[in-house]
């Protein structure tokens, strides 16, 4: 069989290790990513990862502002690709784009298939307290992340691992698993299974509320998240009307009204809550740098039974 022809549509930094492993695999005729957009404080308009790769490659890139007016599909048809490769790219396929390519759109999906469909997957993974995850390598439908499964690879989740350290090992780990598994599916050697009914769970889009802290929820769950939510949006309260970052915690058995104040000192600030006790290790002022809570406490005297964070 002769090289397939691929375009590949993807869009941030976990996309470019399933670029890679496409130039391994075949032919890739045209990249698809998201305009580019302002980034950082200076608002600097910035090309996506994968559009930096690509034309580095001399590959076609197309950023289309939308895919179904007009039809985008006419577009891509004139590279006769043999499949369509997608990681991360962002947005919802239309049928004409899933059924243009001759073997269909395969999908890269950072969990193990039907747990965590949905755009954030790895943050949620961590937030549900899963010690396993890793990547699935699925024919796309129309539904979110529904279509049968060509093949899975695993990888356990860390005790301290967070969303910043998760990102890159599972990138790397599709670029394996479409090295491993694409060109068996090209020559018709994998066959798709269908996803199991049981397990599914959605991984919805992060919203900044959700880095909240919210002290009526078991200490194991705020740990949990505060280390999904690394970098973005962070684990967060407010102290005396203002913002307060918190980066660093550890998870205790102390007892008390949620929210309570239990010790503040040299070990850190103990916050009770719905179960447990929060032990905050490193927080960050509103305009200010990160710091100890030792060094916080220096300048902000927090009681012991008082409850002084923010809702």
């Amino acid at each position: 069989m002769s090289r397939p022809r691929i375009i590949f549509m993807g869009t941030p930094d976990f996309a470019v290790s399933s670029l890679e492993a496409c130039f391994d695999i075949g032919d890739v005729v045209a990249v698809v990513t998201q305009p580019d957009k302002p980034k950082g404080r200076g608002n600097t308009v910035t090309a996506p990862p994968v559009k930096e790769l690509a034309l580095s490659r001399g590959v076609p890139v197309l950023q289309p502002a939308k895919l179904r007016t007009p039809p985008f599909s006419e577009e891509l048809r004139r590279f006769a690709p043999d499949v369509c490769v997608v990681t991360a790219y962002g947005r919802i396929l239309p049928k004409d784009i899933l059924d243009l390519p001759a073997k269909g759109c395969v999908n890269v999906h950072g969990s193990l298939l039907p747990r965590f469909r949905g755009a954030a997957p790895i943050q949620w993974s961590i937030a549900h307290g899963d010690t396993e995850t890793g990547v699935t390598l699925m024919v796309m439908d129309e539904g979110l992340d529904t279509g049968p499964m060509l093949a899975m690879k695993r990888l356990p989740i860390a005790p301290d691992e967070t969303s910043a350290t998760l990102y890159p090992k599972l990138a790397a780990l599709g670029g394996e698993l479409l090295r491993e598994s694409l060109p068996a599916y090209l020559r018709g050697e994998l066959k798709p299974v269908p996803q199991p009914s049981e397990g599914v769970v959605l991984a919805p889009i992060i919203e900044k509320d959700e880095g909240r802290l919210d002290f009526t929820r078991p200490a194991v769950a705020l740990e949990r998240r505060l280390r999904a939510f690394t970098p973005w949006p962070g684990a967060f309260t407010t102290l005396g009307g203002k913002l307060l970052k918190v980066h660093r915690v550890r998870v205790a058995r102390g007892q008390g009204a949620p929210g309570t104040v239990l010790s503040a000192g040299a070990d850190g600030i103990e916050v009770a809550c719905g179960e447990g006790s929060l032990v905050l290790l490193e927080v960050q002022p509103e305009g200010k740098r990160v710091m100890k809570a030792l060094d916080f406490l220096s300048g902000n005297k927090l009681a012991p039974g008082s409850q002084p964070f923010g809702a």
